[in-house]
């Protein structure tokens, strides 16, 4: 999941993965083999023209977005302490904090784990 997080902060080249997560090089080639064949990762050619490839996400990777934005507001909530710098993720088009993000009933209340349950489909 930091892969894919890493990701749609825009990291797209190997080097810049291992940097922002100190993770060994050997690691790093698995975990990211592992999301290309997933579907969750494509690999292209470097946008600069350069000969190095790049990971970019696909569609499929793309629909983790709720996903990490829920464990990345999660991480703000309760991993720092008051006043302790961090990172907060940001509408572009208003340049204000994206809402936390919350499951919602049919007429618009909030669901908490209380008021659901899970149906197995048959």
């Amino acid at each position: 999941m930091l892969i894919v997080r890493d990701a749609f902060d825009g990291i797209r080249r190997f080097g810049d993965f291992q940097q922002s997560l100190g993770m060994a090089r050997n690691i790093l080639t698995d975990r990211l083999q592992k999301l290309v064949g997933a579907g969750i990762l494509a690999r292209q050619d470097a946008s600069d023209g350069t000969a190095y490839q790049e990971y970019v996400l696909t569609p499929q990777g793309e629909s983790l977005f709720s996903i990490v934005v829920a464990l990345r507001q999660w991480g703000e909530q309760h991993l720092f302490e008051p006043g302790e710098r961090h990172s907060v993720l940001i509408d572009k088009s208003t340049g204000e904090p994206v809402p936390t993000m919350a499951l919602k009933a049919q007429d618009g209340s909030v669901l908490l784990p209380g008021a659901t349950q899970v149906r197995k489909v048959t």
